[in-house]
């Protein structure tokens, strides 16, 4: 999955346990400007240092998986439910226009071109 969001706050790394960290962070995303919604991320183990190269305010593209995993409490048996969004790749999002081509590749056709086949002069319809 892939969102395009602003980077509203970066956390430092957890080590949770000996043998996993992860690293939070929360983006802005407003598909609907008037009601932002802010959402939390993580990247896991040798992930978390590519934060290290964003700050908030950055408008970005973050690929992630959607985690969800069952725990049942030992004291009770009731079952609870988690959801995660597991970010893997982080990039940043430009809006610069893409580059006018290597010149081999021709202009786009104005406005007012027409088809050959529409003009006056030709008899050969194509339907």
């Amino acid at each position: 999955m892939e969102i395009k969001a602003k980077i509203e706050k970066i956390f430092p790394a957890q080590q949770i346990t000996s043998t996993f960290k992860k690293r939070e962070f929360v983006v802005e995303y407003a598909e609907n400007p008037q009601y932002p919604e802010y959402i939390k991320f993580e990247f896991i183990q040798d992930k978390c240092e590519i934060l290290d190269n964003f700050s908030a305010g950055q408008e970005v593209t973050i690929s992630f998986n959607l985690k969800g995993r069952k725990w049942t409490d030992p004291k009770n048996g009731e079952d609870k439910y988690f959801n995660t969004l597991q970010a893997w790749k982080i990039n940043v999002e430009t809006n610069a226009a893409p580059a006018s081509g290597d010149g081999n590749t021709p202009p786009p056709p104005a406005a007012n071109d027409e088809p050959d086949w529409l003009s006056e002069d030709s008899d050969d319809l194509p339907f």
